[in-house]
């Protein structure tokens, strides 16, 4: 029995699991009177996919005499049948779910999308059961990436690893992780419809489209990221430069990563610590680049900085007199080039200090998960920070890099804007 800590499938793109639960479901509904499921997708346009391809279910030879209507409405419906029981579909982006009771199965699809509080919701929904063997509760999905909100399904999984799964079954089916990505004698292993229901053009079709090797490997090979597999720094060591309570005094820095598609950017400071370590910290991060300025210009107004670090590609600098400033401004800023030895020797520098424990950071979520996703590339005959995929966000971290050189270099232009109020303000 799966009553306890139901039933997780771990299952790549285009092996139907979809059809192979619905039907399932439908099976439950026609054998079991009064069956009440509700079934949760988190996208809306998935619901509607879902919703499709119930109706088509629905309308089947042996399954259509069971079936007493089938509903939709504002991106919500229902299958109703004729002994009572209803399946009900919804998107939890649309706040579908709540609020319900008396439910005899939840199909949680699209669980790499699923947070605790969403699960916390709908959970409840099952505790009062009518069935005589309790709920069931389905969480089905592909590997998360790392952005996704997906502590609930991954949990599940370490617990089955772990095998601390109480009356519960994890099913993954995917690739060999050690296997070459194009390997196609993997597809029977990564698809059980292959070759049968999924052509070989299907899965290439799938690979050409997903030319990103981080993304074929989890949504089309099925395979989950390491805990801590291709991390720069891993975990245990950045642990233990961390400290809640460090700030730096002096040669404080400013530094500017924006996201290649400017979608977000962050300034992060470091600087010297009484005890003659170094400190980094992230000071902001927002959606867009409009905010940088006016609160770089803040900063260097109330405080007596180092310098200002900006990647030569950050788009907010502009030169004047071979010199360059902040745009609009006239705060001196020290360029990093994204593609040169700058940014090389920032990247050692920031990993060495970890490593020796000469460098301190505060622990702060929004860096942690930063470091997490960020990879290497080659660049200048050394390295530089890279992402992992197009989603991840690592401006965290290269933002703190460029300070923690800036604040060690002599070689920088002095802000020289504003009046210093203090010669030791700490920049929060």
């Amino acid at each position: 029995m799966a009553t306890v800590g139901g039933i997780g499938l771990s299952i790549p793109r285009q092996v139907g699991k979809t059809y192979f639960v619905l039907a399932l479901i439908f099976l439950l509904c026609i054998i079991f009177p009064g069956y009440q499921v509700v079934w949760t997708s988190h996208h809306l346009r998935t619901t509607n996919k879902t919703l499709m391809t119930a109706r088509g279910m629905a309308r089947r030879k042996k399954i259509d005499p069971h079936v007493a209507a089938v509903r939709t409405s504002h991106g919500e419906g229902q299958v109703e049948f004729k002994n009572g029981s209803m399946i009900m579909f919804g998107a939890r982006s649309q706040g579908f779910g709540r609020g319900f009771d008396k439910i005899d199965a939840e199909v949680f699809d699209e669980s790499q999308i699923l947070d605790t509080s969403a699960l916390e919701d709908m959970v409840a929904a099952a505790a009062q059961s009518q069935h005589e063997h309790g709920a069931l509760l389905f969480f089905m999905g592909t590997p998360p990436r790392p952005k996704d909100p997906s502590e609930a399904f991954e949990q599940r999984r370490q617990k089955a690893l772990e095998g601390k799964a109480k009356n519960a079954i994890w099913l993954e089916i995917g690739a060999d992780p050690k296997s070459d990505p194009d390997d196609e004698s993997q597809y029977p292993l990564m698809n059980p419809s292959y070759p049968k229901r999924t052509p070989p053009a299907s899965l290439q079709r799938l690979r050409e489209n997903l030319a990103d090797e981080d993304s074929w490997n989890r949504e089309g090979r099925g395979i989950w990221d390491a805990a801590d597999g291709n991390r720069v720094i891993d975990e245990d060591a950045w642990n233990r430069v961390a400290d809640a309570s460090s700030m730096a005094i002096e040669r404080l820095t400013l530094a500017i990563d924006v996201a290649p598609n400017r979608s977000v950017a962050s300034v992060s400071f470091a600087g010297k610590r009484a005890d003659g370590r170094w400190h980094v910290e992230l000071d902001q991060q927002r959606t867009g680049t409009a905010w940088v300025i006016p609160w770089i210009r803040e900063r260097a107004e109330k405080n007596h900085l180092h310098s200002v670090v900006a990647d030569e590609m950050s788009g907010l600098v502009e030169e004047k007199n071979g010199r360059h400033y902040l745009t609009g401004t006239r705060i001196h800023v020290t360029l990093a080039a994204a593609e040169g030895r700058d940014m090389a020797i920032a990247c050692g520098k920031f990993f060495d200090g970890v490593m020796d424990g000469s460098l301190k950071h505060t622990n702060q979520p929004q860096v942690n998960v930063a470091l997490s996703v960020a990879r290497k590339r080659p660049l200048a005959g050394a390295w530089a920070w890279n992402r992992k995929d197009p989603d991840s966000d690592i401006t965290p971290i290269v933002a703190e890099t460029l300070a923690f050189w800036g604040a060690q270099s002599e070689n920088v232009k002095r802000p020289g804007a504003g009046r210093s109020r203090s010669r030791t303000a700490v920049v929060m």
